[in-house]
């Protein structure tokens, strides 16, 4: 029987989110000086998770949405490049936890991001051995259940888990059939009643119960 663990990134394997928002205001400053706009890492956190489309109209609504596009398409362009220098804050005991994982599970990733940023965190976090799999709303262009199942089909498991931090991953898992493990120490609060982790060292006893051995 093929078991799966598929992480969100933000805010369940690392935080980003003052890396980004100083990409953005580089590329604003350098490409966009029309955009009235100064980001902070508490605006980029709030939008976490979001699509790109979605994250455009939250952070420059201001901007025509033509520009308002053009804009938030250069802004994360830039920012993939700007990780592969910089990285984000892997959380603690992310490899080792993952190589105590994929003992027995195969591990993948989903993510509403552009294309480019997955690769980043892999790379950054040296995961690239453990990782077999990631899809992204950059390259599909569809929504999260969408790549949840989408991902889980291609790989053929029989049975998986997501684990996330907020409640449109909640969401977006409970779309795709599968169930899910909160990352409480993330962005975002779900239902307390759901099986949930306090940091990655917990994950490995939490799956067994929600996956078995």
């Amino acid at each position: 029987m093929k078991k799966g663990i598929i992480f969100d990134v933000d805010g369940t394997l690392w935080d980003s989110c003052q890396v980004v928002a100083d990409s953005w205001n580089e590329y604003l400053r350098k490409a966009a000086p029309d955009v009235p706009v100064v980001l902070t890492r508490q605006d980029l956190r709030s939008v976490m998770g979001k699509t790109m489309s979605q994250i455009g109209d939250a952070l420059f609504p201001m901007v025509e949405k033509e520009r308002r596009e053009q804009v938030t398409d250069g802004c994360c362009v830039y920012e993939v490049e700007y990780l592969k220098q910089q990285g984000g804050d892997v959380y603690p005991h992310v490899r080792e936890v993952m190589e105590q994982l994929a003992r027995k599970y195969h591990l993948y990733i989903v993510s509403n991001c552009q294309v480019g940023y997955i690769e980043d965190f892999i790379a950054w976090a040296g995961v690239e051995d453990l990782i077999e799999d990631f899809e992204s709303y950059g390259n599909t262009g569809m929504e999260k259940y969408a790549n949840i199942r989408l991902l889980a089909d291609r790989n053929h498991l029989d049975a998986a888990v997501y684990v996330g931090d907020t409640q449109g991953d909640y969401e977006s898992t409970s779309r795709a059939s599968l169930p899910f493990i909160h990352a409480r120490y993330g962005f975002g609060k779900v239902d307390p009643s759901l099986p949930y982790i306090n940091g990655m060292e917990e994950l490995p006893e939490i799956v067994k119960t929600v996956l078995g051995e």
